[in-house]
């Protein structure tokens, strides 16, 4: 049985999604046992709400959590006792395997830090995130493409570049099940001698390696088309970029709303595409995947989305039931290996 520590308090809705989908996942016949880790008796009364297998969900008590706007080393030094910091210790003391967080990023990576080693070849974490691609992904046609860093990192070393890169193939790998993920820099142009001083260095490092299967050089452009099946960048240029995508798809649907309200001629074409636009949008809804991981720690991290409501926070459940079963940190270590 997998133990998950998830951080229940810090998400933007609260704990109500977080507890209902650890509700739901214990029902399933999945190999692991959730521990959630906040305020007991207001986890034990949310809990009481929906249909369960106690059996399958533990508690650990932590009184206080980081918010959204709160600042997070400052906090976490405030607040010892906080879910997050709390989840992240019963990880390296052996009472989990795995964290799973919805809530203050900032906060998430801090306790990580705090709790955790990072690996050998490791200098900084990398944040990673999942986005919507023309072109599909390994054998099961994944509509979604692997960023990484969008926000741990914010400036880059060429070897911190490099290092990300074969962490994001490593999980690629083993997680979206493609053989030879093809793995890009982001950069201003395809060419070699395109970017920043710290984008051209990796470039030749990872070159010179020869280990992956890199294509070199991907424009903005090619983010959305999926010409890549991991993207690297500084965390500075991904956060942008992946909420740029993000605000993309909000305005897509808000056109579609307007344009249904203007003309009736406009409401007869939108109901002709209607089946197409919703397979669209389940294909590219990012609650089916969960949560994306923090790569570089000694343990898997898992960080879900804020706004994760409780079929996302399933999702983030197996996903880190996954990494554990596939052993991630241990092929980590072989792959960022000298």
């Amino acid at each position: 049985m997998i133990r998950v520590a998830l951080d229940a308090m810090g998400a933007d809705g609260g704990s109500e999604p977080l507890v209902e989908g650890a509700a739901q996942i214990s029902l399933e016949d999945t190999p692991l046992q959730v521990v959630l880790v906040g305020d007991k008796d207001a986890l034990t009364t949310l809990l009481k709400r929906h249909r369960h297998d106690s059996t399958r969900i533990e508690f650990v008590h932590a009184p206080h959590h980081v918010r959204m706007a709160d600042k997070p080393a400052v906090t976490l030094d405030r607040l010892p006792d906080c879910s997050i910091l709390r989840a992240a210790e019963l990880v390296a003391a052996g009472g989990a395997d795995v964290l799973v967080s919805a809530g203050n990023t900032g906060a998430v990576i801090h306790a990580g830090a705090r709790s955790f080693a990072r690996l050998d070849g490791v200098r900084r974490v990398a944040l990673c995130a999942v986005h919507p691609t023309i072109e599909p992904h390994g054998p099961r046609g994944d509509p979604f493409g692997l960023m990484l860093d969008v926000g741990a990192t914010l400036e880059c070393s060429a070897e911190e570049l490099a290092a990300f890169a074969r962490m994001g193939s490593c999980y690629s790998r083993l997680v979206s099940h493609i053989d030879a993920p093809r793995v890009a820099l982001l950069s201003n142009g395809r060419e070699a001698t395109k970017g920043t001083e710290s984008v051209v260095g990796a470039h030749d490092l990872l070159r010179a390696k020869g280990d992956l299967n890199f294509t070199g050089n991907i424009e903005g452009l090619d983010v959305p088309l999926g010409t890549a099946d991991v993207v690297v960048c500084e965390g500075f240029i991904g956060n942008i970029v992946l909420k740029m995508l993000e605000g993309v798809a909000d305005a897509a649907l808000a056109l579609a709303r307007h344009a249904h309200a203007q003309k009736l001629r406009y409401r007869l074409g939108l109901a002709l595409l209607s089946g197409g636009l919703r397979r669209v949008r389940e294909l590219t809804d990012w609650k089916q995947y969960g949560g994306a991981p923090i790569l570089g720690f000694d343990y898997p991290v898992i960080k879900a989305h804020g706004r994760s409501n409780a079929r996302a926070i399933r999702n983030a459940l197996r996903l880190a039931t996954k990494t554990v079963q596939h052993k991630l940190v241990d092929e980590l270590k072989k792959t960022l290996a000298p």
